[in-house]
């Protein structure tokens, strides 16, 4: 038992390593550029598969360890520099929400660019000559290199820790940290310090990916789990602390290590419920500098307009049109438009949340996810028929939101984001590893409609009621006084403070609404599909919706909308034609984010505004 614990806290600290590696460039860019590089795991992803290419190519040579260690860092890291040239500077003036799509597209173009030039499969890194063979621990056998992974990560945190503090980079690079505006007026240019935190932010990323290659499984979903994992070592240690970045990892390597021997049934929880507590107690992190808590709606607001003007007879007969489809229609294309209305509710019950109260949620996908589950659980677990179960459903959600958005609503900004972030993986886990209940990741299946609304046709209509309902109810709300209030909070919460209105209760509140209209487009969803699995609560489900919002248009009832129906476009049209599709999504990502912001129906607005004023009493002039 004693050696078994001595390799599990050795692989522990070897998987530290790295993470410390990747969290520590993540941080690096943050503190200085104030960017949320989701693209980051994409660095160390290819950093991995050019240490797959370079190891198959010299194996069995004694330069293969150098070489690669000269090559794969570097080409990632003027890969970074290069980005950030061109891209990230276009965009450090803009809301975070934009700052992250811009770094997801990336993270969607490198991720079939590697699937083109690799493939699919799982690859194998060969370990170097240099390091290979095992050493005897306790009489027992263990990886040489695995040893040699763990002495490196002390030696390059001294070196980084020279690197700040000794050179006159490392100081302004602190400087910048605490005050970016004091540096560039003491005459730094403040583009190539950036230029060069990003290249070093991004060798660090490929380095630990390097590192990570002969220890992993190489493929193209790795980006994601290391990214998400960096991020919440980074928001343990603290966004910006190299030794937080560093405490952070050992926690979450050895928490991983001894929670899989010891805790295996709720072991992914553990890391995200650490980082639930820590956000929650101490939201600037371990070792990290207390910051004023910031709203993003601020920065929002700017992008708000309220979409397309409210005139009941176009929306009457966009309402008939659709109501007349199943006459003209085959199925399969009902059965699409009924899940694009499951994915316009999710949109615009984000959309609610994000553009008129101000809160960025990295993690919707748990109520979505929570109503699906509500659903087959009800159906499958307790023999609940399809009417109630879809009435009953979205309250799971309802509950998940109300003890969720309790603690979140306390944070603003990236906290605030991260905090959702980590409340989704914890969902996510929870379905995934509570096999006897959830069913694992084999999912719930046979949770289909009533006999009543098993044709296409009629559960399309019933989707659509539906989804009409969910939009007028968040359309009144948003006219409401109480929508006023929410975007008085989202504009200046201490001046809405000092008018007396109760913020976090209307932001709760908010939370509360958002959670529920996501449930019940859960609910919709699953009854359609007849399944429901833990992707639904995944990250990737949760940038979804992010994405249909920024196709649309921030701020409006009808931008989540035409969002929502470009992306399903996208996802079933161009993939007959390709398996690439994600490339071109985020293509189109970055073509809208640097070039407009506002969205589809921001940019039809403003063409709008050019022919004379409009007659709707609510519309919000364009901010410059």
């Amino acid at each position: 038992m004693l050696h078994l614990i001595l390799f599990q806290g050795l692989t522990g600290l070897a998987n530290a390593m790295f993470l410390f590696l990747t969290a520590a460039g993540l941080s690096l860019i943050f503190g200085v550029t104030r960017i949320i590089n989701f693209a980051h795991g994409s660095f160390y992803m290819l950093a991995a598969y050019l240490t797959y290419s370079l190891g198959t190519l010299l194996a069995g040579t004694p330069w293969q360890l150098g070489v690669t260690l000269a090559v794969a860092p570097l080409a990632v890291a003027l890969l970074g520099g290069l980005i950030e040239v061109i891209l990230l500077r276009r965009v450090y003036a803009a809301p975070t929400l934009h700052q992250l799509l811009l770094t997801f597209a990336l993270v969607l173009i490198f991720g079939d660019a590697v699937e083109y030039v690799w493939g699919e499969a799982n690859l194998s890194v060969p370990i170097p000559a240099l390091l290979g063979g095992s050493v005897r621990l306790l009489g027992q056998p263990f990886p040489l290199y695995y040893l040699g992974v763990i002495g490196f990560g002390p030696l390059m945190a001294l070196l980084l820790w020279l690197l700040m503090t000794r050179t006159r980079w490392g100081i302004l690079v602190r400087a910048a940290t605490q005050d970016r505006e004091m540096v560039t007026a003491l005459g730094v240019n403040q583009k190539r310090l950036f230029t060069t935190v990003f290249i070093v932010g991004s060798w660090l990323a490929g380095f630990a990916g390097m590192l990570a290659a002969p220890m992993i499984s190489v493929n193209p979903g790795m980006d994601t789990t290391v990214i998400v994992e960096a991020f919440v070592v980074a928001v343990i240690g603290g966004m910006g602390s190299f030794s937080g970045s560093l405490l952070g990892a050992l926690l979450i390597g050895e928490l991983k290590a001894f929670g899989i021997l010891f805790f295996p049934r709720i072991s992914l929880v553990l890391v995200f419920a650490l980082m639930a507590v820590v956000l929650v107690a101490r939201p600037w992190g371990l070792l990290g500098k207390e910051e004023p808590l910031t709203a993003e709606g601020g920065e929002l607001a700017a992008l708000q307009h309220e979409g397309l003007p409210v005139r009941w007879r176009p929306w009457l007969a966009v309402f008939l049109g659709l109501l007349l489809l199943p006459a003209v229609l085959p199925p399969f294309y009902l059965i699409i438009l009924t899940e694009l209305f499951a994915a316009a509710l999710l949109a615009a019950s984000l959309n609610f949340l994000l553009g008129y109260g101000g809160m960025i949620s990295f993690g919707h996908a748990a109520y979505f996810g929570l109503g699906s589950y509500g659903a087959g659980l009800l159906v499958v677990r307790a023999g609940v028929g399809m009417p109630l179960a879809f009435l009953l459903a979205p309250l799971l959600a309802l509950a998940g939101a109300a003890l969720y958005g309790a603690l979140s609503v306390r944070l603003s900004s990236i906290y605030f984001a991260m905090l959702t972030l980590a409340f989704a993986q914890i969902t996510y886990t929870i379905a995934y590893q509570w096999y006897d209940l959830t069913g694992g990741d084999n999912g719930l299946l046979g949770i289909w409609p009533h006999p009543t609304l098993a044709d296409p046709s009629v559960y399309y209509w019933f989707a659509l009621g539906v989804t009409t309902l969910c939009l007028v109810a968040l359309f009144c709300v948003v006219r409401s006084p109480f929508g006023q209030s929410l975007r008085a909070i989202r504009d200046n919460p201490l001046r809405a403070q000092s008018l007396g209105i109760s913020t976090r209760l209307h932001q709760w509140i908010a939370f509360l609404m958002a959670g529920l209209f996501a449930g019940i487009a859960g609910a919709l969803f699953v009854f359609q599909k007849g399944s429901t699995f833990p992707d639904y609560l995944s990250v990737e489900k949760s940038i979804e919706p992010l994405v249909m919002i920024l196709l649309g248009g921030i701020g409006s009832l009808s931008g989540p909308l035409v969002g929502a129906a470009v992306f399903k476009l996208l996802d079933t049209i161009i993939t007959q034609y390709t398996q690439y599709w994600q490339a071109l999504l985020g293509g189109i990502l970055v073509l809208l984010v640097v070039n407009f912001p506002r969205g589809i129906v921001g940019y039809v607005l403003q063409l709008w505004s050019r022919r004379g004023p409009t007659d709707d009493p609510d519309a919000a002039a364009p901010r410059a």
